[in-house]
């Protein structure tokens, strides 16, 4: 089974010859985008679409690789030791299983996200180079060799906050989602408001990439965004000619809390909104 569009993700042509070009190869899938295109969401679909379990690793700025494969509970052991508990004679009850771990003893084929790999250190992709490309790893306090049982789908996502390096990329099929145009920006939007008025959303999405086009935004608004502030618009019943003959002098839209998300653009939409309206009062002043 290939991967494709579902009914609740649109996955433009490019992006679906390569999930499944990664599948074919065995090759990590790295993902980047900005963030919102819905990169995380991605691994959830390959998993429903191929029909199979999604084991998410989901890092954070002080996720260790070794974490991925295995922690040893050293302090527990030694406690345990002092109070007589038999449990200590065996290690493997201080071991606990990463996501690396639970994924290659899987005994069906899984997809691993690997999600935001790019905040933790700068020598986290390195240290998961072995693993990843073998399949496989060492346990020093066992002595033994953890393969995978059946080769997972890997699917790691990065916002490029950091550059990963190029040992790494090297060993990952690589795709940059781009941001979706105005027609497939429409089927996303299908997808998740199957019966929202037509015109409020050919109007919203004007809004929409206007406000991306501002130069200067800190942070632009992105796919995710836009589906909520339509719900939002729903939900409020907001008059469609609110939106129609909207005053041009005014940048900022309605609710605009669910587009814009930090205080230095929302004071630019502010001023080009004061900058429009005195260009439309000495217009009418010269007239």
């Amino acid at each position: 089974m290939k991967f494709s569009s579902t009914n609740t993700y649109i996955a433009t042509e490019e992006l679906q010859m390569a999930v499944n070009a990664a599948v074919l190869l065995e090759r990590p899938l790295l993902i980047k985008g900005e963030p919102g295109t819905g990169k995380t969401i991605l691994a959830e679909e390959i998993a429903k679409k191929l029909g199979m379990r999604l084991i998410p690793w989901h890092i954070k700025s002080t996720t260790k690789a070794q974490q991925g494969l295995y922690e040893y509970d050293a302090v527990s052991r030694l406690r345990d030791s002092q109070l007589g508990d038999g449990r200590v004679n065996d290690i493997k009850n201080y071991i606990e299983k990463g996501k690396l771990w639970e994924a290659f003893d899987s005994d069906e084929k899984v997809v691993l996200l690997i999600d935001e790999i790019d905040k933790a250190d700068i020598e986290f992709p390195n240290d998961l180079l072995l693993e990843l490309d073998r399949m496989e790893f060492f346990v020093y306090e066992t002595g033994e060799i953890i393969k995978a049982k059946v080769r997972p789908v890997v699917v790691i996502t990065s916002n490029n906050e950091k550059e990963l390096p190029d040992a790494f990329l090297r060993r990952c099929f690589f795709h940059y989602i781009q941001f979706p145009d105005r027609e497939t920006m429409q089927q996303i939007v299908d997808v998740h408001h199957p019966n929202i008025k037509k015109d409020l959303v050919k109007e919203a999405m004007e809004i929409f990439f206007d406000v991306r086009k501002v130069p200067g935004l800190k942070k632009k608004p992105s796919t995710s965004e836009l589906i909520d502030w339509l719900k939002l618009l729903m939900a409020d019943d907001i008059p469609d000619e609110i939106l129609t003959n909207r005053d041009t002098t005014k940048a900022i839209p309605p609710l605009y809390g669910a587009l814009v998300k930090n205080e230095q653009d929302v004071q630019l939409l502010e001023r080009l909104a004061f900058m429009n309206r005195r260009q439309a009062s000495s217009g009418r002043g010269s007239a």
